[in-house]
C-alpha cells in the first residue's frame, strides 16, 4: 500500500469506531427506566427494585412467619428483589443493617424494630436520605419513616383483658408475662390489658419481662408456681409465651387448675394450641407481610400511602 493511502484508512477506521461508540450510547435505557426484562443468558427475568428487609429476630415463630409472608407477597412481582437481613435481637447489629441499605441506595426499607428509641435515628437517617421506610409490626418515634404498618396493640390487649374479666368473673389472680417492654407492642398489649381490668377484683399477683421468649417464659412461669399456690390464669404477651407457662405448670402438676392467653394466632402455632386446649385463647396479631409489599409496590410506583395502616384483629376460641 502507498503511504499516500495511509491516512485514508486510519481516518476510515476513526470514523467506523466513533460512529459505532456512538450508537451503543443512544441505546442504553436509563435505570430509572428500565423494566424488568429476561437475562438471555439464565432466562430469569431482572428486577428493578431493590427492597432491604430487616427483621429484628428470627427466634419468634410469629416473625419467621412474617418474613415468609413478605417473600411469597414479593414472589408475584418479578421486578421486585428483596434481601433479607437478621438482626438476631440485637439492636446494634439492626443500626448497622440499616446503614448498610442507606449505603447501598436501595429503593425501599421495611424494618420491624427491636426497640423504638435506638432506632428512631437511622430509620429517619434513611427516611431523610430519599428512601421510603416502612415501619412494620413495633414502632418508632416521632414520624420520620413513610408508612407504620400494624394491628392496634392497645385494642388487642384490651381485649384480652375484658375477655380475662368475663371469663373469671370479675375477680382472679393473674400472672402476667410481657413481651419485651422497651418494645412498642409490649407496651401496648400491657396498657391495654391495664385498662380493661380497671375497676374489676382481678389481682396481677406476678408480673416479668419474659422478652416475647418461650423459654424466658417458661423459667419465670417456675418462680411464680413456687410463689403462689393460686393462680388462676397467664396471661402471655405472645402464644410462645403462654405455651412456655404452661409447659412449666404441666410439669408441676397444675396445668389444670390454671387458664393460658396469649397474642399472634399464628394458624400453626396459637391456633394448635387452642384447638389442642393448651391454651383457652390466643389474640391473633397479623404479621402484616402482605400488606408490606402492596404497599411498598405504590409507592415504588408514585403513589401516595396513608401514613398509618392499621391492620384487623379476630380472637380464636375452642
Amino acid at each position: 500500500m502507498g503511504k499516500k493511502y495511509v491516512p485514508f484508512v486510519v481516518l476510515l477506521l476513526i470514523s467506523v469506531f466513533l460512529f459505532s461508540g456512538c450508537g451503543k450510547k443512544e441505546n442504553t435505557p436509563t435505570p430509572e427506566n428500565t423494566p424488568p426484562t429476561e437475562n438471555p443468558a439464565s432466562g430469569k427475568t431482572e428486577s428493578k427494585w431493590t427492597i432491604g428487609m430487616s427483621q429484628c429476630n428470627l427466634g419468634e415463630p410469629w416473625r419467621g412467619q412474617m418474613n415468609e409472608d413478605v417473600r411469597r407477597a414479593a414472589e408475584a412481582y418479578p421486578e421486585l428483589k428483596v434481601i433479607f437481613k437478621d438482626a438476631q435481637n440485637d439492636t446494634l447489629k439492626q443500626r448497622a443493617q440499616m446503614e448498610e441499605f442507606i449505603s447501598a441506595d436501595v429503593d425501599l426499607i421495611i424494618i420491624s424494630p427491636k426497640e423504638a428509641a435506638p432506632l428512631t435515628p437511622v430509620v429517619a437517617q434513611a427516611y431523610e436520605a430519599g428512601i421510603p421506610v416502612l415501619v412494620l409490626d413495633r414502632r418508632v418515634l416521632g414520624d420520620q419513616y413513610t408508612c407504620f404498618i400494624g394491628a392496634d396493640n392497645k385494642q388487642i390487649g384490651e381485649n384480652a383483658g375484658k375477655w380475662i374479666v368475663e371469663k373469671l368473673g370479675g375477680k382472679g389472680k393473674v400472672v402476667e408475662l410481657k413481651g419485651l417492654m422497651t418494645s412498642t407492642p409490649g407496651q401496648d398489649r400491657h396498657t391495654g390489658f391495664r385498662k380493661a381490668i380497671e375497676g374489676s377484683q382481678i389481682e396481677i399477683i406476678f408480673e416479668a419481662d419474659m422478652k416475647w421468649l418461650e423459654p424466658e417464659a417458661r423459667k419465670e412461669m417456675e418462680s411464680a408456681l413456687a410463689r403462689f399456690d393460686q393462680i388462676d390464669l397467664v396471661y402471655a404477651h405472645n402464644d410462645p409465651g403462654a405455651h412456655g407457662a404452661y409447659l412449666a405448670a404441666q410439669a408441676a402438676g397444675r396445668e389444670k387448675d390454671i387458664m393460658f392467653v396469649g397474642i399472634d394466632g399464628l394458624a400453626q402455632e396459637g391456633q394448635v394450641y387452642v384447638q389442642q386446649g393448651i391454651l383457652n385463647a390466643s389474640f391473633e396479631y397479623p404479621t402484616g407481610g402482605k400488606e408490606a409489599i402492596e404497599t411498598a409496590l405504590k409507592i415504588l410506583n408514585g403513589q401516595t400511602v396513608e401514613k398509618e395502616i392499621t391492620l384487623p384483629s379476630r380472637t380464636f376460641t375452642k
